[in-house]
C-alpha cells in the first residue's frame, strides 16, 4: 500500500509540475497561437493553461543598445524565455517618449519585431509612474503600436507600468479604460495588462473595482523577494481567489530598490506561489549595470546575453526557473 501511494504521489507531482512549469523555451507562439483569459488564467488558442516566463529590458532612454534582434536572440535561447519586455521610457531627466517619440518608437519596433521573428511574445510596457497625466502621448503610443502590430498574436500591452497613486477608480482605472478602447479599436484580442496602484502591488483595489465589460485583461502584480514577502503573495492570492487574473509583468530577486543581495529563498517561494497559480512572470532585468536586479555581469554585450559566464547570482537563479 506504501509502495502504491508512493507511486501515486511521484504521478501526481510530475504531472503538475507538467501543467504549471515548463521550459519556456519550449512554450513559443507558434505552439500556443493567440492568448486569452479563462476565468483566472491565460491560456492559448486550444484553451490550455499556458505560462510565459521571460526577461524584461532595462529602460530604454539608458540602455538602448540592448534593444536589437542579437538581445531578444540571447534572451530566447539562453535566458529560455518564451516572453520579452521592452520598457518604454516616457519622461526621465535624460528625455524619453516625450522628448524624442520617434527614437523610442524605433528602439521599441525593433524588439517588437524581433519577437515575432524568433516566435515569442513581447510584452510592451508604458514605463510610467505617473501615466494619468501623459494620457495623450500614450493614446498615440498604443494607436500606433495596435494598428501597427495588432494582427501578430505575440502582442501583449502593458499600458501603465506601475501607478503611484492609490487612486484607482478617480485616476488609474479610467486612464486605462481610455487606452482600452484606444487598443480595441485596432486590435479586438490580444492581451492587456493593467498597472495596479502603489508600484503595481495593489491588486485588492482592482478586485473591489474591476474593468467591466472587456475581455482578455489581466491585472499586474510586481514584486522585488527581499522588500514583497508573504504579505503580498496574500494579496494576490485573495485577489486570484476573488476571481481576477494576475499576470506578473516585473520581478525581481533582490531589494526593491533593485540593491543586493539576492534573496534565494524568498525568492523560491515566489516560484513556487507562481508556480502554484499558474502565473506568467517576466524578471528585471536584461541590464549590465552593477547592482543587484541586473542580470548580466557589467560590461555585457548583447553577443553574450544570458550566456552561462556573463550571467549575475540573480540571473542565474531567473535563468534557472525559466528552464523548470
Amino acid at each position: 500500500m506504501k509502495l502504491l501511494l508512493s507511486s501515486c504521489l511521484f504521478i501526481a507531482s510530475l504531472y503538475v509540475t507538467s501543467v504549471f512549469s515548463k521550459d519556456a523555451l519550449e512554450e513559443p507562439v507558434s505552439k500556443h497561437g493567440q492568448l486569452a483569459v479563462n476565468g483566472v488564467n491565460l491560456v492559448n488558442q486550444y484553451g490550455e493553461k499556458v505560462q510565459l516566463k521571460g526577461m524584461g529590458l532595462f529602460w530604454s532612454i539608458w540602455m538602448p543598445y540592448f534593444y536589437n534582434k542579437t538581445t531578444v536572440d540571447g534572451i530566447k535561447n539562453y535566458c529560455h524565455s518564451n516572453i520579452v519586455r521592452p520598457m518604454v521610457a516616457v519622461d526621465t531627466i535624460s528625455g524619453g517618449y516625450l522628448t524624442d517619440p520617434d527614437y523610442e518608437d524605433a528602439l521599441v519596433d525593433a524588439v517588437i519585431d524581433a519577437a515575432i521573428e524568433d516566435d515569442i511574445y513581447v510584452l510592451v510596457d508604458w514605463q510610467d509612474f505617473e501615466a494619468e497625466n501623459h494620457l495623450e502621448a500614450s493614446l498615440t503610443f498604443f494607436d500606433r503600436i495596435s494598428k501597427k502590430y495588432g494582427g501578430y498574436p505575440n502582442i501583449i500591452y502593458e499600458p501603465y507600468n506601475e501607478p503611484i497613486t492609490l487612486e484607482w477608480s478617480s485616476l488609474v482605472k479610467p486612464y486605462h479604460e481610455a487606452v482600452i478602447k484606444t487598443i480595441r479599436a485596432n486590435d479586438p484580442d490580444n492581451l492587456i495588462v493593467l498597472g495596479t496602484p502603489n508600484y503595481s502591488t495593489r491588486l485588492d483595489m482592482a478586485v473591489a473595482d474591476p474593468v467591466l465589460n472587456q475581455t482578455n485583461i489581466m491585472y499586474s502584480l510586481h514584486f522585488y523577494a527581499g522588500t514583497q514577502k508573504e504579505a503580498n503573495r496574500q494579496i494576490a492570492k485573495n485577489a486570484i481567489d476573488a476571481g481576477l487574473p494576475v499576470f506578473v509583468t516585473e520581478y525581481g530577486t533582490v531589494n526593491a530598490d533593485a540593491s543586493p543581495p539576492v534573496d534565494a529563498a524568498e525568492a523560491e517561494l515566489w516560484y513556487s506561489f507562481m508556480d502554484e497559480y499558474n502565473l506568467s512572470y517576466v524578471n528585471f532585468a536584461i541590464s549590465d549595470k552593477d547592482e543587484g536586479a541586473a542580470a548580466l555581469i557589467p560590461g555585457t554585450t548583447p553577443e553574450n546575453v544570458c550566456q552561462e559566464a556573463y550571467l549575475t547570482e540573480s540571473g542565474k537563479l531567473v535563468v534557472a526557473h525559466n528552464k523548470a
